[in-house]
């Protein structure tokens, strides 16, 4: 193992796991340091596709939740919506006010997902799995309240998507 000197002009630049977190050092001799980097996810075998295929499967629910916002901000009264949703022509413009609301809070679900996915690590980490929780609750909440298919459509992918960032941290 090499020991480096304590002038920061004479370190080498730091590389892959290194930019998470500061080095450790360790003081090895008079005024010599050993410096090594702490291990992360991205460097253990496996963990880059795990959280590679989070970011993609939290891309996914985002772009879901995003097209949901559209449909219930936008679009609520259409037939086409009207017809997904399973409400009638009366019930539809009588709920326009709240299915707004309800797609702004599935606006701002994508919006976090979003900035999960675009923030550098670890912000990235902890915005996704906080993000990714509110969407599995609100799954949960809207399965047994409304319709278990929501279950399936919003929970399931993003408790696995949870599991990917938890396991390629």
């Amino acid at each position: 193992m090499a020991a480096t000197p304590t002038t920061p002009s004479e370190q080498p630049p730091p590389t892959g796991a290194d930019l998470d977190q500061p080095p450790r050092r360790t003081k090895i001799g008079a005024g010599k340091w050993l410096v090594a980097a702490r291990r992360t996810g991205d460097d253990l075998p496996g963990c880059r596709l795990m959280y590679l295929s989070a970011q993609i499967l939290a891309g996914l629910i985002a772009a879901l939740h995003g097209y949901i916002l559209v449909l219930e901000m936008f679009l609520w009264t259409t037939p086409r919506v009207r017809r997904i949703f399973g409400v009638s022509a009366e019930l539809a413009e009588q709920t326009k006010a709240m299915a707004a609301n309800q797609g702004l809070y599935n606006g701002f679900l994508a919006a976090g997902l979003v900035w999960g996915l675009v923030a550098s690590r670890p912000t990235s980490s902890a915005a996704l799995i906080f993000f990714l929780l509110c969407v599995a609750i609100a799954g949960c909440y809207g399965g047994v309240t409304v319709s278990r298919r929501i279950v399936l459509i919003q929970t399931a992918p993003a408790v696995l998507a949870l599991v990917l960032v938890l396991a390629g941290r």
